[in-house]
């Protein structure tokens, strides 16, 4: 009987994909699913692209596996994936590693290794970014776990991972819960980034009357230039796609609701957690929020709610679109800014060793946020380097230097015509916020002293302060 390098878990669409991968690059490949039928088919289908391993019981699956045991399971998150690792660990021996390849919460991966680590074995948390294709092509991998169980998958995943100008896109993130956080914080990047692109569109459609046909033009220009990405890319290709029955664009038939599955939520939260302003990502998540609010959304439209009619007051057509590239590629920046100081201050609270640059690398192919402008990124965090935002790092500050009048004008022009740019407006804001020499937040910190005794400081005097505020003189009295 073949023993196989590798088993995987779980064969829905990402899970046999990611095994053909495996396979694809001579890698051979344990496969079992809880409905043996899945196993099957994957063999019927595929079972020529590769070293394949079928098994229909545990037992066998886990037979068929070299030691240490590798297994990467690619099920729902949650209770499912629980169940999963007690079935593996259960049968398992120490030494042997189980990889979680869904899209896990990073505070149940810290419990599952901790728990893992008890009984003798590795617990890797990874995450995964490509999707379907990205699974079976080459993904971007971010795994987590101890440097043992790094030292089994670097070259096997390595094999398999996407690759950018020469380099594949995986590294060792940290350990227990990093990788599964650095996932997470990718997926509330992706977030801001669709809803800046979304409200760019929204721009040229309403403000300026152009046409998606018009608009996807716009973005393959855009998509030759410093906007190089993924998501520009087929961004371009959605605006082209026309609805088959109607003859309509197809953006025209689809319900403006956006989905979510957690993980930009999950971002929001944990940046709350750690005092970290990630506004951008906030936005775009309680923008998907609001256009689900259906019912609110049809009441205003039904009482004419007041505002202006969401165009734009007349402006050449080229030069703005140029305003709303130059303000697209602003805001990206300070969002992508925000999702790294997540992942810095993430390290710190959690204390991994995370390699920023590192993390910019591995995204650069693979991942549904690949774009050119992260070897800028990378080059900003190069070693060495003192970057505490990216927003200090001197090629960032000339891009938005430059961008400055039209990252201004749009959000201007967009507000006078009642177009809203959540996206947009935040991420200016954010900006604005960083750069300003005094904030208003010394007059709300005399209002928690008041209202709640809450002290403050004081600028050039060490200690902490209260204010009798009720008594007649208002004396200051010194906390210690």
């Amino acid at each position: 009987m073949v023993q196989a390098q590798i088993g995987v878990y779980g064969l829905g669409v990402m899970g046999g994909n990611l095994a053909r991968n495996l396979a694809h690059h001579g890698n051979s490949v344990a496969v079992f699913n809880r409905t043996p039928t899945r196993t099957r088919h994957l063999i019927t289908a595929h079972g020529s692209e590769g070293t394949f391993v079928p098994a229909e019981t545990i037992e066998d699956f886990l037979a068929a596996l070299k030691r240490p045991r590798t297994v990467i399971i690619m099920v729902k998150a949650g209770a499912a994936t629980d169940a999963v690792i007690k079935e593996l660990a259960d049968a398992m021996e120490p030494g042997d590693i189980i990889v979680d390849g869904g899209n896990s919460y990073f505070k149940d991966t810290i419990r599952r290794e901790k728990e893992a680590r008890a009984q003798g074995l590795h617990f890797v948390g990874m995450g995964i970014s490509g999707g379907e294709e990205g699974a079976l092509n080459g993904p971007s991998i971010m795994p987590g776990g101890t440097e043992d169980s790094w030292k089994v998958l670097e070259p096997i995943l390595k094999s398999i991972a996407a690759v950018a100008e020469g380099e594949p896109c995986v590294t060792h993130i940290g350990e227990n819960g990093a990788g599964h956080f650095v996932k997470m914080v990718h997926n509330g990047i992706e977030y801001a980034d669709m809803q800046l692109i979304a409200e760019s569109y929204d721009l040229l459609r309403r403000g300026m009357g152009m046409t998606p046909s018009q608009i996807a033009d716009v973005f393959a220009q855009w998509n030759l230039g410093e906007l190089n990405s993924y998501l520009i890319e087929i961004t371009s290709d959605v605006l082209r796609q026309v609805d088959a029955r109607t003859g309509l664009p197809f953006v025209d038939v689809v319900l403006d609701e956006a989905g979510m599955k957690g993980t930009g939520t999950w971002t929001v939260q944990t940046a709350l957690d750690l005092a970290i302003p990630v506004t951008s990502i906030s936005e775009s998540v309680f923008a998907r929020g609001l256009s689900g609010q259906s019912a609110q959304r049809a009441e205003a439209r039904k009482i004419n709610l007041p505002g202006p009619d969401f165009s734009i007051a007349q402006q050449n057509e080229g030069t703005f679109v140029e305003e709303v590239r130059k303000a697209l590629y602003a805001s990206k920046i300070v969002a992508y800014a925000q999702g790294f100081d997540e992942i810095a201050a993430g390290a710190q609270q959690y204390g991994w060793n995370i390699d920023l640059g590192a993390v910019a690398r591995i995204w650069r192919g693979g991942c549904i946020i690949r774009a050119e402008f992260l070897d800028r990124i990378s080059d900003a965090y190069a070693s060495g380097r003192q970057t505490t935002s990216l927003l200090f790092d001197s090629s960032f500050r000339t891009v938005i230097g430059k961008a400055q009048d039209s990252w201004r004008a749009v959000i201007s022009l967009a507000t006078q015509g009642g177009i809203p740019i959540p996206g947009f407006t935040s991420s200016l804001a954010y900006y604005d916020g960083l750069r300003s020499p005094r904030l208003p937040t010394s007059l709300i910190q005399g209002q928690r002293d008041l209202f709640g005794a809450h002290t403050y400081r004081k600028v050039g005097v060490p200690g902490v302060f209260h204010t009798l505020w009720a008594d007649t003189d208002r004396q200051e009295i010194q906390q210690n």
